[in-house]
């Protein structure tokens, strides 16, 4: 926990967002070095409990710099936020694994205060977060991720770390944030055309998109309009490709019919 938090990087001027605190082993470490952490907790018990762990480990200064959220990671929004402190500007957490992906995504997009963080995940989706265009892991988690951020591998962390051990390898996953590349009402179309694109994987883009676009025909046109390739597929498209061919089904849509 140490090391997380020291590669958190956070300061005296951070306030961090800490989903899933669980015991709170990585709260005492931020407590020590962030200005102030939001923790939130889906679990009331463990939420009731996290400020008495605090309180008897750390000077009450730093106890009063923690402020519990009682709420679904997956549902959080600005007014789940506590009044009258800062609002988050790095996340760091370790995330609970069978929701890791749509948590970090759904932060992102409804808080868009965080411009940086670092998160503990199962070491095969920190490898698919951080994919570049290409890999075989490359995927709609890797597309969605760079729409909103900068991201690379921070390491791994042994199994043996964790009580009770589990099962699986962990990974972290680094992030800063970035201006989307596209305008931000376009973000659902761009995403439709990636899940679209890796619902058939091996597929090439005229087939895969057909279902996007409405016929193999419109999926290679609209390729063509976006300068994509339609033989090729979809893991090999960063997300600039992708928003192209948001914008190019968008156009056709608002083009006068015949």
């Amino acid at each position: 926990m140490r090391r997380l938090v020291r590669l958190a990087d956070v300061g005296p001027r951070d306030t961090v967002l800490e989903i899933g605190p669980g015991l709170g082993s990585m709260t005492l470490g931020l407590l020590g070095t962030a200005g102030a952490v939001v923790a939130v907790e889906v679990d009331a018990p463990l939420a009731a409990a996290l400020p008495v762990t605090v309180a008897a480990r750390l000077p009450a200064e730093a106890a009063a710099r923690l402020h519990v959220v009682l709420a679904d990671g997956l549902r959080l929004g600005p007014a789940d936020l506590p009044a009258g402190v800062p609002a988050p500007d790095v996340l760091a957490a370790n995330l609970p694994y069978n929701v890791a992906v749509p948590l970090l995504l759904g932060v992102l997009e409804r808080l868009p205060s965080l411009r940086r963080g670092l998160v503990m995940v199962q070491a095969e989706v920190a490898d698919r977060l951080t994919a570049p265009p290409g890999s075989r892991v490359y995927g709609a988690p890797s597309v969605k991720l760079a729409w909103y951020a900068r991201s690379r591998p921070a390491g791994g962390v042994p199994r043996p770390v964790f009580w009770p051990q589990p099962n699986v390898d962990s990974g972290l996953v680094a992030f800063t944030r970035r201006t989307p590349p596209a305008p931000a009402e376009l973000r659902a179309e761009v995403f439709a055309a990636v899940d679209a694109a890796f619902a058939q994987r091996r597929k090439t883009l005229r087939t895969a998109l057909a279902p996007w676009a409405g016929s193999r025909a419109a999926a290679t046109t609209l390729a063509e309009a976006a300068g994509v390739d339609p033989g090729a597929r979809g893991e090999t498209l960063d997300v600039e490709a992708y928003c192209r061919l948001a914008t190019a089904r968008v156009a056709a849509e608002r083009a006068p019919a015949d």
